[in-house]
């Protein structure tokens, strides 16, 4: 659902604009009389999206966070992961839409278990419309 939250009245008053899907977000470019062949290019920007990876390999975690960074976007690991103490941790991985549809890509070239999370990823980001 589209939320409109009012910042304050100046002369351009400004609005802090609500997108949470992709529908969401075309209708917004729309309203404003973007160029229609625009929408495809600037809707998966407006979305942010947070996904929770768990059981991750810290090195594999170290690896997807420089992927990501390369993107734009950013990882949340552990604080000790460089020391790799534990094996396995749960991330989380903070991006527009875009981003991780890039990170898919760049995880693909890697070994294959980073491009089973690429492809799990790739799963759950067809889902979000």
């Amino acid at each position: 659902m589209l939320e409109v939250i009012p910042f304050m009245m100046t002369s351009h008053n400004p609005t802090l604009r609500s997108v949470c899907t992709v529908a969401d977000a075309r209708k917004e470019i729309k309203a404003i009389g973007s160029d229609p062949k625009s929408i495809k290019i600037m809707a998966p920007k407006m979305i942010l999206k947070v996904i929770k990876l768990e059981h991750v390999v810290l090195q594999d975690a170290i690896i997807i966070k420089q992927d990501m960074l390369s993107v734009g976007g950013e990882v949340a690991i552990p604080r000790d992961a460089f020391e790799l103490r534990q094996r396995q941790a749960d991330i989380l991985v903070i991006g527009t839409l875009a981003q991780l549809q890039e990170l898919v890509g760049k995880l693909k070239r890697h070994y294959p278990r980073i491009q089973t999370i690429s492809k799990e990823l790739s799963v759950l980001l067809k889902e979000i419309r």
